[in-house]
């Protein structure tokens, strides 16, 4: 009878049988579109296509999934915009036809990629999901992106895509996203947008659309993102964005040539996280509906013609209101801004407000990052407002009655803006302004030699004695 030892070579020898000798790789012609694309690249620092090598498998190689048989399913190169390292420089290859398996094409914020709008992805039979962002792609978007009627989502934001919006558009009805963002798109907003009834975000921001809005919004029942700011619109607010007020939490309308009263509906958008409708020519009251907006973060009305009173409103923790340049007359810095917990963000530049700036506390200063109360009537001294703030990027108080000693401030690390221009401002321009990005302290009392700056004399120009470079020479 054989021994149990027999048994157990036995078994071994068989499963070795049965084990295969090499890992499947990927297809070949999948590494092949892989590697000419790599080829079309012609700088890459951070060496983010390292691993991509002939003879290995490019299921492994970085920013590559592969989902069906070992078929490259996605392709996903990220660069940091705050790292020009991990940037890549060159074109995008045609032979990236060869991956028929690919649904997922994700080229974010690689930044120096240029060339045409890709015909390869007309070629690829099962593509859902296009992500080119923030490149130097140029030239018109095709009238064949209509063909595409599988995409879930299509951004090409941040390249330089010029001519009109394809108006063949209108057939992508399963796009959830439809990004064109900060491009040259000239021309009107295509009316056939209204058939893609799936959206959840438009984004046609920072371009040079002219035109009306179109009034298509009883569309969108999931719309939570409308991104239209700078542009060249005009005309009023069309009456169906009132059909959003269920699901928009962003409305970004800012930096147009839109007219017209802010409607009161929008008082009824309780999901509302920003709305921004800054730089237009709105005139007329802020209605008093906006009192409904308890749950909104982001605020900005700024530079538009807006007149008194503006509404007490009942948000319990705003971060960021910029109601400068309109036309009110505030008095004072409202409470529900002042109590505010979570506030980064306070501009109220010319809006009437007449206070002490020693008796303003606000609740929070800890997340401080900008604060601009230029062209009001604001006295006093803001050195212990500005002492409790550590993370202060910029303080505007310019053209106000500001009187305390400029050396009693202490700069904060993180400080690079200071505009304290025309006002009672005495002392020494102390050394830690050399840190800062821009300064601006003319027309005050300030007096003595100045630190070596970078600074124009612009910026101490009006003062009682202040003396060396850029200014005068001191007198010995």
């Amino acid at each position: 009878m054989p021994s149990p030892l027999f048994f157990l070579f036995l078994s071994l020898s068989t499963l070795h049988c049965f084990t295969p000798t090499a890992a499947a790789k990927c297809h070949p012609d999948d590494e092949a579109g892989l590697l000419a694309f790599k080829s079309g690249i012609t700088a890459d620092p951070s060496a983010m296509l390292g691993s991509w090598k002939p003879g290995t498998d490019c299921c492994t190689w970085s920013g590559i999934s592969c989902r069906v048989d070992n078929r490259v399913t996605t392709l996903s190169l990220y660069g940091q915009l705050d790292k020009p390292s991990t940037f890549l420089t060159g074109t995008i290859s045609p032979s990236l036809s060869k991956l028929r398996y690919l649904d997922g094409i994700y080229f974010q914020d690689l930044r120096n990629v240029s060339g045409p709008f890709p015909s390869f992805i007309f070629l690829l039979p099962d593509i859902q999901y296009i992500y080119i962002e923030n490149s130097k792609l140029s030239g018109p978007l095709p009238e064949a992106i209509g063909k595409l009627t599988r995409l879930g989502a299509f951004s090409v934001e941040g390249n330089r895509f010029s001519g009109k919006i394809p108006s063949s558009v209108s057939h992508l009805t399963e796009v959830t996203q439809l990004k064109l963002g900060g491009n040259l798109l000239t021309g009107a907003i295509p009316d056939g947008i209204r058939q893609l009834k799936k959206l959840t975000l438009l984004a046609l921001d920072r371009n040079q659309l002219t035109g009306a809005i179109p009034d298509f919004f009883t569309s969108f029942a999931n719309l939570r993102v409308l991104r239209l700011s700078h542009n060249r619109l005009s005309g009023q607010i069309p009456a169906t964005v009132s059909a959003l007020a269920p699901t928009l939490g962003y409305l970004e309308l800012g930096h147009n040539s839109l007219t017209g009263q802010i409607p009161d509906f929008l008082g009824k958008f309780h999901a509302l996280d920003t709305l921004d409708l800054s730089w237009n020519r709105f005139t007329g009251v802020v209605p008093k509906s906006f009192a409904n907006l308890t749950k909104i973060f982001n605020l900005d009305l700024s530079h538009n013609l807006l007149t008194d009173p503006f509404p007490e409103m009942k948000v319990k923790g705003i971060e960021s209101l910029d109601l400068s340049y309109n036309g009110f007359h505030l008095g004072t810095i409202p409470q529900w801004v002042t109590s505010s917990p979570i506030i980064y963000s306070l501009k109220l530049a010319k809006c009437g407000i007449k206070i002490k700036i020693d008796d303003w506390k606000p609740a929070e200063t800890y997340f401080y990052d900008y604060i601009d109360l230029s062209e009001n009537e604001i006295s006093g001294s803001p050195v212990v407002l500005l002492n409790r703030t550590d993370y202060l990027v910029g303080f505007g108080a310019s053209g106000n009655q500001l009187r305390f000693n400029l050396e009693s401030l202490k700069f904060a690390g993180t400080l690079k803006e200071l505009d304290l221009s025309r006002n009672s401002v005495f002392g020494k321009v102390p050394k830690a302004v050399v840190g800062l990005n821009k300064l601006n302290v003319s027309h005050n009392h300030l007096c003595g030699r100045l630190p070596a700056t970078k600074f124009l004399a612009s910026a101490f120009v009006g003062n009682d004695c202040l003396c060396g470079s850029p200014l005068s020479p001191c007198k010995v």
